[in-house]
Formats: structure tokens, sequence, C-alpha cells
């Protein structure tokens, strides 16, 4: 696999769990662009967010995502990563996406498990309120996210099955 292969997807899809795994199994680098951006920043998303805003945010998750060119690696985007800027189809044109696709109800489910305090956008949400957000802010994106090479089932499908739809769509490419 001579590019990327980036992972998109809602946040508490899984991005960051199934691409660690990918990567070991197709014995390749593994990058979570989130982390990218807390090492070069040197503090946390929500610190970032709190100091810089959103768009400033936005605008170093697009250079960092571009700086990945040509990386032999699976890449773990941030949830937004690929509805800003012309995020999506730089993803696109440089890589092959796999799009995480979770229920409104099963990130609703993980995210309610998770730390909300590490993600910015959830800030102060929970119960109705949280599976509300979930809902529109899903809905916003996945004209993005379904733009993706490959859709997955994030519940139902194999590694095995990821590779060999990675490897189908590497060769009608």
């Amino acid at each position: 696999m001579d590019k990327p292969i980036f992972i998109i997807g809602f946040m508490g899809s899984g991005k960051t769990t199934l691409g660690k795994k990918l990567a070991g199994h197709l014995n390749l680098k593994f990058i979570d662009l989130d982390h990218l951006i807390v090492e070069r920043v040197g503090m946390s998303i929500p610190e970032y967010f709190t100091h810089h805003g959103e768009l400033k945010f936005r605008e170093l998750e697009s250079q960092l995502l571009k700086e990945q060119q040509g990386e032999r690696a699976v890449i773990s985007t941030g949830g937004g990563s690929p509805c800003f800027f012309d995020n999506m189809q730089w993803i696109l044109e440089n890589g092959i996406s796999i799009y995480l696709y979770l229920t409104p109800k099963a990130l609703y489910s993980r995210l309610q498990q998770s730390n909300i305090a590490s993600r910015p956008a959830l800030h102060g949400l929970r119960d109705e309120a949280l599976l509300q957000f979930i809902e529109e802010k899903l809905s916003e994106r996945e004209s993005f996210y379904k733009q993706a090479h490959i859709h997955i089932d994030q519940l139902n499908t194999s590694l095995d099955t990821i590779r060999q739809f990675i490897e189908t769509y590497a060769k009608n490419k």
C-alpha cells in the first residue's frame, strides 16, 4: 500500500481502536491525527479549543492532515476532519478512505461510556440532548462521510473483510 488509509467517521465510531488493529493487521504504521495535534500544540484538544477557538483548530487539523501525504500508514482522523475546507476531497485524492458507520443510538451508547469532557463538542450534553446532538451532527456530516471509498458497518465487519475491501479497491483503482 503506497497511499495512506484514512479512517473517517463520527466521534465514538471506533476510528482509533479499529485503526490501530487494522494497521497491525496490514503491518503499517498507525497515526492518530488528534494525537498529532496534541503533540504539535502541547495541550489537549479541549484546551486548544478554549484558547484558540474551533476555526484555528480546524486550520491546524487540515494542515496536519495534509502533512501525511504519501505516508504508508493507517490514519485515524478526527470526527470533523473530512467536513472542513477541502479535506474530504484531499483525502479522496491522496489515499483510501474508510467510513466507519454506526447508528446514532450505537454512537450515543459508546459516547456515554467515554470521557465526554475530552470531547469539546459534547460539553454539557447528556441523555436526550446528547442523542439529539448526535442525530443532528451525523445528519450534517454524513454527506462528507459517505464520499469515502469504502463504507464499513463498524459492529459487523472483520479485519480480514476490511483488508479484502481495501485490496479490491486498490486493484480496481
